[in-house]
Order: C-alpha cells, then structure tokens, then sequence
C-alpha cells in the first residue's frame, strides 16, 4: 500500500479546542479551482476565505487542509510545483494574519500508482493528522465543494459541510449541509461550538 504523504507545517504540540479541528479541501474551498494548478501565480483565494480561517485561528481550532493532487500521479505538475503553491497560499493566508496548521496531501491515482489509504475520501491522511495535532476526528468538522471531501464522516462522525464555490457538493446526498462558501461554514462552525460550550 502508498504511505501518506507527510504533513506540511504542523505545529507541535498544539491542542485543539475541545478536540475539534476544521478539515478543508483546497481547490474550489481555499482556492479558486483552476484545474491541476502548477503555477504558483495560480494562486487566487476565493472571497472572504482568509479572514473566516484568521477567525478559527483565533478560537484555536487547528485549521487543515487535505488534498488529493493526482496531477503529480499524472505527471502534470511535480512536487516541486505543489510546495510552491502551497508556500504561495500560506503567503496569501499571512497577509491577512491567517496560518493553515497542517497540510496533508495525496500525490497518488489508482490509475497511475494502483491503490492507496491516502486518497480521499480515504482515511489515512485524516488519521495522520488527528495523532499529530491532537484533533477528536469524531468532533470536527470537514468542509469541501465535492462529496468525498466530507465522505469521511461516514466513517469517523465529525460534521460535513459542502461549499457552493467551485464544484458546487452537486454529487453529494441532498441531507449534506450546504452553505454559499467557507465564510459561512465558519459561521456556522462558531456558532455550534459556542453552543456547546
């Protein structure tokens, strides 16, 4: 079996809130889904995306993102191409005061590499990132603009929410929550926190 591919930019020894963190897809929820971005000058965060991650960061819910980047699979981009970008987004984010705690990214398409535990909506990257962020996966939350970035939660619990921006959660059961973009998921997150406080 593919291993997963290590974090990028976990913060040791930092505790969630309660156990909870906020699991992001990238592209079409952080950023604007341009494809197999290999640029870093493809970078464009959607409206309002910054400042809703500053306001997790400030509560200190780990904020992650996990990807599938199967452009590598495909040899569309290299690694390379993926750190730029992701060092491009985490400028983007810190211009606005706002840090992503953890990415986890797969490069694997089982077309390409066979089977892995990595791909979304797979489980291994979600693991990964609860040991070594102290994240309750059955009480997060997990927020994306397709199925499978949220699909995980059949399996751990946690709360899925689906984003308008890019694909839209078109494939995904009609009882999934949806709200218009990350801003109001974040909205929404705050407030079920608060409730439970």
């Amino acid at each position: 079996m593919m291993q997963p591919d290590r974090a990028r930019g976990a913060r040791e020894g930092r505790e969630a809130r309660g156990g909870r963190g906020v699991f992001l897809d990238r592209d079409g929820t952080l950023i604007e889904d341009t494809g197999y971005p290999a640029d870093r000058e493809q970078v464009r965060l959607i409206a309002g995306v910054g400042a809703a991650v500053k306001r997790l960061n400030e509560v200190g819910m780990p904020v992650v993102v996990v990807t599938n980047q199967s452009g590598i699979a495909r040899g569309l981009f290299t690694r390379a191409d993926f750190d730029a970008i992701e060092e491009r987004l985490a400028e983007e984010l810190a211009g606005v005061g706002a840090h992503l705690d953890g990415v986890y990214m797969c490069p694997h398409h089982p077309d390409f590499d066979g089977a892995c535990d990595c791909r979304k909506p797979g489980l291994a990257l979600y693991v990964q990132a609860a040991e070594e962020l102290a994240i309750d996966l059955s009480r997060s939350f997990y927020i994306g603009d397709r199925w499978r970035d949220v699909d995980v939660t059949r399996s751990v619990g946690g709360t899925p929410i689906l984003v308008s921006t890019g694909e839209g959660g078109d494939d995904a059961p009609p009882d999934i929550a949806r709200v218009e973009d990350l801003p109001e998921a974040v909205e929404r997150i705050l407030r079920a926190v608060g409730e439970d406080a």
